[in-house]
């Protein structure tokens, strides 16, 4: 918080110096100044096909087709697992609305 306080009202005179540092040929400077013009993207949509998802066993089909994305360099290995992340968390939803729905079942017999 203390440097926060010294920086208050600074800022433009740092961008600037920054700026003519980077302009200088201060390579440290440059990239700062680079990334904050253009900073590395940290998360962007990927489009395969992905069977849909009604119930629980339709999981494995949509874990076949991450896979297969994976494998044929539609997605890369990270992506891939991300994307695995997200059909398992709905895999679970599917299986406890089923549960329920079950229960509900032998509640009403």
């Amino acid at each position: 918080m203390a440097v926060l306080g010294l920086l208050e009202g600074q800022a433009e005179a740092l961008t600037q110096r920054a700026v003519e540092l980077a302009l200088d040929g201060d390579t440290v400077a440059l990239r700062l100044c680079l990334e904050r013009l253009a900073p590395p993207p940290r998360d962007a949509p990927v489009e395969f096909t992905l069977p849909p998802m009604k119930t629980s066993r339709d999981a494995a089909e949509a874990a076949g087709a991450v896979l297969q994305a994976v494998s044929q360099g539609e997605l890369t290995p990270a992506e891939g697992a991300v994307v695995m992340g997200l059909v398992n968390a709905y895999r679970r939803t599917l299986e406890t609305s089923e549960l329920e729905a079950r229960v509900a079942a032998l509640e009403g017999q």
